[in-house]
């Protein structure tokens, strides 16, 4: 079980060996620390010629894993020319805009850095051994490092500890009045121990993953141009969409379809307010399939009315919002320490959207504790 990480591990290089735009393009995306370091990446990518990172031969060949490599790399290389000087760029060449567009569209996701490419498919396995914190490393990175990978890594992990849970979220939205108790209460089992490894998991962030360092080094790079105060006229993809500037939100942990599966397989509900809102929009950056997969969830999900109708069943139900409301007041506290605290300093980078607002372009404290509040009130 992988739960949303891919069934097959990520691709580190192109199945297309002999291909010269698909070399060009991981040669550069691979270097990022270093042309970024160098202050090189606007003079790499404006000395490429129109096509030279063309991925037209993985277009007419298909292959999603090729594409989702593509579309990793070119996301990392795009939002190092926007983000990685000291102003933002407000207008993308042609030469990386056309193709990321491209393969954007294949995947039916948009044209930016998301959580998708961000961690879902850029990770790799050093052994031939279990998914862990102590076996998984990055394919891409901005400037790399112990911060940056740790950050990401520590989610790729959280992701494969809560496949169980995915796994018995699906089967418990197909209850209904005539499944056995037993088989209710194994399934809302199985959801609560998958939810304390996750969290197990997610508490050691800190270990390797300094505040100042995230803030100040890891977090620029994966800004979006919506909401953003430092690029408020959006960005403009060179001769695509018409030359319109395009807004889009920043890549954040809210674009992880786990916590809305769990939401929508347990049966919580948001307000209908504009957090509310937010999180439906944070769904058109998942992959479609994640999408399908959670409206599956709450469409078809009865658990509340069947924890009504027993009270055998009410520990076991809110033992799991317990742990989630446990995972949001630790996603809560890391906001504060990760995010507000290391805002009060100066930052190298420019604001960057930064002081009252997360990488997707939210007031992220006032929203993190409002879907903390919301998950505890459900309980039975």
């Amino acid at each position: 079980m992988k739960g949303f990480l891919p069934g097959k591990n990520p691709l580190k290089e192109y199945s297309i060996s002999s291909s010269a735009p698909l070399n060009r393009l991981h040669e550069i995306a691979t270097s990022l620390p270093k042309l970024l370091l160098t202050g090189r990446v606007p003079r790499t990518i404006k000395s490429l010629k129109k096509n030279e990172l063309s991925i037209e031969e993985l277009l007419v060949k298909k292959s999603k894993r090729d594409l989702k490599l593509a579309m990793v790399q070119l996301s990392f290389i795009a939002h190092s020319f926007v983000w990685g000087g000291r102003k933002p760029k407000e207008r993308l060449p042609e030469v990386i805009a056309k193709p990321w567009v491209q393969v954007a569209r294949f995947l039916g996701r948009p044209p930016v850095l998301s959580y998708a490419s961000y961690c879902l498919d850029n990770w790799f396995l050093l052994e031939k051994e279990p998914i862990s914190l102590e076996n998984v490393g990055l394919i891409n990175n901005f400037l790399g490092g112990v911060d940056e990978d740790w950050f990401v890594t520590v989610h790729v992990c959280i992701e494969h500890a809560a496949a169980e849970a995915v796994e018995a979220a699906e089967a418990l939205s197909q209850c209904n009045s005539d499944t056995k108790e037993k088989e209710i209460k194994s399934l809302l089992i199985k959801i609560h121990k998958s939810l304390v490894e996750v969290i197990e998991i997610f508490s050691r962030m800190t270990e390797r993953c300094d505040p100042y360092i995230y803030y100040h080094r890891v977090r620029p790079f994966i800004f979006g141009s919506k909401d953003n105060p430092d690029l408020k006229s959006g960005l403009i993809f060179e001769n695509q969409f018409e030359n319109t500037a395009q807004f889009y939100r920043g890549e954040t942990g809210a674009q992880s379809s786990i916590v809305p599966s769990l939401d929508g397989a347990l049966g919580i509900q948001h307000s209908n307010d504009t957090l509310r809102h937010y999180l439906n929009e944070m769904r058109e950056y998942m992959p479609p399939n994640h999408r399908r997969f959670i409206e599956k969830l709450e469409s078809s999900s009865q658990i509340r009315g069947l924890i009504n109708q027993s009270a055998k069943l009410k520990d076991s139900y809110n033992n799991c919002l317990e742990q989630l409301t446990n995972f949001r007041s630790l996603h809560l506290k890391y906001a504060g320490m990760y995010i507000h605290q290391q805002s009060q300093q100066k930052n190298p980078f420019g604001r960057g959207g930064s002081t009252i607002r997360g990488t997707g372009g939210t007031p992220f404290m006032s929203y993190l504790k409002k879907h903390h509040d919301e998950t505890r009130k459900h309980k039975k």
